[in-house]
């Protein structure tokens, strides 16, 4: 029959219970606690054999014994106090709340507690807050929080601002004792930063080139306020991850951007057309001026060149004027047929008329001019040079002809 079937009193195999007629007799707990206690001290059982109740106090318990337990006690709560700090750690040690010191990386021992007790606060680990979005989590508190974001510019324009901080612990001491909650003192501080900056601003201010001018004033804004609690918070740097207009005018705002882009980019190839065109206008403006000057120095020497020859010209012509005139006179005629295809041939001489290859004379090259450099003191007129026979009667002939002219008058 099953222990727990009907009429059989559940009675209960393994425990015992069916045994037991009633509740244990706490006397008895308490009288077989005090005799191993007794045992274990060292103590006789005299008074247990006699039925009194034994008393390890009272009886004769060893005080060598009692000595060596406080001593391991002792021992052992003074062993607690030691302590290790990593490294990039502080300890702060504080007694009875109260702080005492402030302990480097390490073996380090303090009084046990509940005497005194040890902080450990890590000084090199990089914390960052954000501020305006979430970056991890749950899907619900992931991407942007408008509370934080939205916010009020200077041309009463709303911008979407998102700002990520991170700071270290420069003081163990003041990050622990001056400031309930650090992190979300500094999250408010920040937020209160950033709302005055950017409430002080422009909305194209903050959302184009003034960026980088903002990051520092909400920096040193913060670090000036953080400091100004003693909260032992250093910043290390202020991150604006997003600036941007509210959703609801995106689109509008990006066509505005694309514009301004359009009108920059025609102005900087407007520019790259000037810094092409003008320097070659001043390039020839300058080869102009430069020709002009050469220009006036080559007419100028030529002036003094011709004024010079024609002093020195009626110097000689003073002293022979026949002599000279004659020979400018065969000088211009020169100068005027050694440019012309006019062929002059003397006649007189004879009656048979000279056959000349003209063709192949206008087609031959000019000869060079007689150079005729007869002195000035000379009496005769002949050349240094004779020239010939053509060339005689090319040029006697119009000197003749210039004679019977001038006798005919």
């Amino acid at each position: 029959m099953s222990w727990n079937e009907p009429g059989n009193d559940k009675k209960d195999p393994w425990s015992g219970r069916g045994d037991q007629k009633g509740p244990p007799d706490l006397e008895e707990a308490i009288r077989s606690i005090q005799e191993k206690l007794t045992k274990f001290l060292g103590g006789n059982n005299n008074d247990s054999d006699n039925g009194d109740t034994p008393n390890p106090f009272s009886s004769g318990v060893s005080m060598k014994s009692l000595g060596f337990l406080a001593g391991g006690a002792l021992a052992i709560w003074g062993l607690s106090g030691f302590y290790i700090v990593d490294e990039g750690n502080h300890g702060v040690e504080t007694r009875f709340g109260e702080y005492i010191n402030t302990t480097q990386s390490g073996l380090n021992w303090h009084l046990p507690s509940p005497i005194e007790r040890v902080d450990i606060v890590n000084v090199k680990q990089q914390r960052f807050i954000e501020v305006g979005y979430r970056s991890g989590g749950s899907e619900q508190t992931t991407g942007s929080v408008p509370k934080e974001a939205l916010m009020l510019t200077k041309d009463e324009n709303y911008v979407d601002v998102r700002l990520a901080v991170q700071y270290q612990v420069k003081d163990a001491k003041q990050f622990i004792f001056n400031v309930v909650n650090p992190a979300i003192t500094l999250k408010q501080v920040t937020e209160s930063a950033l709302r005055g900056v950017v409430g002080s601003s422009a909305m194209d201010f903050v959302l184009t080139e003034g960026r980088s001018e903002i990051v520092t004033l909400i920096k040193k804004e913060i670090q000036e306020v953080m400091d100004s609690y003693q909260s032992g918070i250093q910043v290390t740097s202020v991150n604006l991850q997003d600036a941007q207009p509210p959703e609801q005018v995106q689109s509008s705002f990006e066509d505005a951007i694309k514009a301004r882009e359009d009108q920059q980019r025609l102005i900087n190839e407007a520019e790259a057309y000037s810094n092409d065109v003008v320097p070659k206008a001043r390039g020839a403006a300058a080869r102009k001026m430069q020709e002009a000057e050469g220009y006036k120095e080559q007419v100028i020497a030529q002036a003094e060149g011709e004024s010079s020859r024609f002093t020195k010209l009626l110097a000689e012509y003073s002293k022979a004027p026949d002599v000279t005139r004659k020979r400018l006179y065969i000088e211009s005629m020169e100068a005027v047929l050694s440019g012309t295809n006019t062929v002059m041939v003397d006649v007189k001489g004879g009656n048979n008329m000279i056959y000349l290859p003209l063709d192949k004379m206008m087609t031959q090259r000019q000869p060079a001019p007689v150079s005729y450099t007869g002195s000035a003191n000379s009496s005769s007129d002949q050349p240094q040079s004779q020239p010939t026979a053509v060339q005689e009667q090319i040029i006697e002939h119009p000197v003749a002809r210039a004679r019977e002219a001038r006798g005919r008058q």
